[in-house]
């Protein structure tokens, strides 16, 4: 077996101190020709558990290591996977996820942690796990020993406004507005049990006290160093998401076009492997067939996948623009992403298994 300096902990939830280790030491090496990596996936059970598992179980580089089902809360069990493992994927929530992350031992400083909560996203000690953030922030990633893997909502918020505001066409401070609809898996098995079987609404608004749990993240790795206003939504759909970003020209640089922000975002992921900017306006997005029946953006097209589309629908008469992220909740907004993070910090292709 490989025995690497990547322990991965996926989670969804809060912070606590953990083992301090070096952040940027050697990435890890085989132990053998044949050596393979030992992922320990910690909350598989759970709804992101179960896809992070399914994306790494036929894969011929990893070996998925669990304890027997009634050891899988025990502590003792669990700690002593943490730290055999190469990769520990934590699927949990924040408390639990917390704990595990500092369970690492003190003299353990060859494991990578990467965390899916909102427990350590703003944390300085770690890197955020959006590897398309910037021109380097994948070469970070791939030496980070703390990695906090980003929400699904700021996925798609922060891939529309980092590359804008790095290029000065909106300005920090810029005071946003994010409106966005999920399939309902992203609330968890007890949401996805209610919309399959129970009694529910056809839609949802949520988030009413403007507090939601991203919006930390969303001020900080977009750039803009401002909360936007956030309301969240869900549907009666499983997975996949949009995400809208509405804008005046007269929040932007003066002179601002759609055609500048659409070679702004595509400049800026030229070359990506998951993410697309798509044709420039609504009449090429129809040309291309890309709304559902000429005039729909249909939100679960990338279901199952890692792959986002960002959208630019100007109108520039009314000086008006409406940016739009494509993503799966479930996959670029989260265990597709996990996986993606994990390869960079094993030093494997990032698309690999994706």
């Amino acid at each position: 077996m490989k025995l690497s300096s990547a322990i991965l902990l996926l989670s969804a939830t809060q912070a606590i101190g953990f083992t301090q280790v070096a952040q940027n030491t050697a990435r890890p090496f085989a132990t053998s020709l044949f050596a393979k990596f030992k992922v320990f996936i910690d909350g598989e059970a759970g709804t992101t558990g179960i896809q992070v598992r399914d994306r790494l179980s036929k894969r011929e580089d990893l070996e998925i290591i669990s304890p027997p089902s009634d050891l899988r809360k025990d502590e003792d069990t669990r700690k002593k996977f943490i730290n055999e493992a190469d990769a520990v994927i934590l699927c949990l929530p924040d408390a639990a996820s917390m704990q595990a992350a500092s369970w690492v031992e003190e003299d353990n400083d060859r494991t990578v942690i990467i965390d899916a909560s909102t427990a350590f996203r703003v944390d300085k000690d770690w890197d955020y796990g959006f590897p398309e953030l910037s021109k380097d922030q994948k070469e970070k990633l791939s030496k980070s020993k703390r990695i906090a893997n980003p929400g699904c909502y700021p996925t798609g918020f922060i891939s529309l406004t980092r590359p804008l505001v790095d290029a000065g066409i909106i300005p920090k401070g810029t005071p946003l507005t994010v409106n966005a609809i999920s399939g309902y898996s992203g609330g968890g098995k007890g949401l996805m049990e209610l919309f399959e079987t129970g009694d529910h609404e056809p839609w949802s608004g949520y988030g009413f006290n403007l507090a939601h749990k991203h919006l930390p993240e969303m001020a900080e790795y977009s750039g803009l160093g401002k909360k936007p206003i956030f309301q969240p939504q869900i549907a009666t759909f499983p997975q996949g998401m949009v995400v809208h970003v509405p804008i005046h020209y007269s929040w932007m640089k003066p002179g601002t076009t759609g055609e500048a922000i659409h070679e702004a975002l595509s400049k800026h992921y030229e070359g990506s492997k998951f993410i697309s900017v798509m044709p420039l306006g609504e009449a090429a997005i129809k040309e291309a067939g890309l709304l559902e029946r000429g005039g729909f953006l249909r939100p679960d097209t990338l279901a199952n996948t890692n792959k986002m589309e960002l959208f630019v629908f100007p109108n520039d008469e009314s000086q008006t623009v409406l940016l739009c992220a494509r993503l799966d909740n479930l996959g670029k907004g989260a265990s597709g992403a996990a996986v993606q993070n994990l390869n960079i910090a094993l030093g494997i292709d990032e698309a690999t298994g994706l």
